[in-house]
């Protein structure tokens, strides 16, 4: 067991908090499927990105914003198909100072907390509220500013590599992976019931 010392939690939402994975699947094969894009090289890039990302990357401009809110309603449409990652429910009411960063809109972000029966907190950051989504350091930082602590005293739970980059460039005190193991992490946990608040940081086990 390891501890890492830290005054707050900033939390990915996606495959961290909430497992949507189907949906996101579903979500955008039916948006590739529209836009006359092979699925499954659509599902290859959209993890971790914001939409709007993904759709400037495989759209030429003057199809991306009718695509853009195509993909959007896909996305809240399905959201109440998710669940929450195993332990987050507990961890959440555990840790009292924490926020959610995520690459996806605020509606969709609070539908799919929501849905998976898990408060939506007072500090969410979400893609309408950034500039530059992820790889980028905005989020984290506005994530740690907004609950008025230094990045260096917050640890990020993330399961993306561009969130894992967006939190080191932030310069957060520790990263957390999830799910995944062989990313560049602090710690691993296969989910979140291998999490502990102790008052003054995470034990991982």
């Amino acid at each position: 067991m390891r501890l890492l010392p830290a005054a707050a939690i900033l939390f990915d939402c996606d495959g961290v908090l909430v497992d949507s994975d189907a949906s996101v699947y579903s979500a955008w094969r039916r948006w590739a499927l529209a836009q006359e894009l092979d699925p499954d090289e659509v599902s290859d890039v959209v993890h971790g990105r914001r939409a709007a990302d993904t759709v400037a990357a495989l759209l030429p401009p003057e199809r991306r914003a009718g695509a853009e809110l195509l993909i959007n309603a896909y996305e809240v449409d399905d959201a109440g198909a998710v669940t929450a990652i195993a332990g987050a429910a507990e961890l959440v009411a555990a840790v009292p100072c924490w926020a959610v960063v995520t690459s996806g809109r605020r509606e969709l972000a609070i539908a799919r907390l929501r849905a998976a029966g898990l408060p939506v907190p007072p500090v969410l950051v979400t893609a309408e509220d950034v500039r530059h989504g992820k790889p980028h350091p905005e989020g984290y930082l506005a994530g740690a500013r907004g609950l008025g602590i230094d990045p260096a005293d917050t640890i990020v739970v993330e399961d993306a590599a561009a969130g894992i980059a967006a939190a080191r460039a932030a310069g957060v005190g520790a990263v957390v992976g999830i799910g995944r193991p062989g990313l560049d992490t602090d710690a691993w946990t296969a989910d979140l019931t291998g999490l502990r608040w102790t008052g003054s940081g995470l034990t991982v086990s």
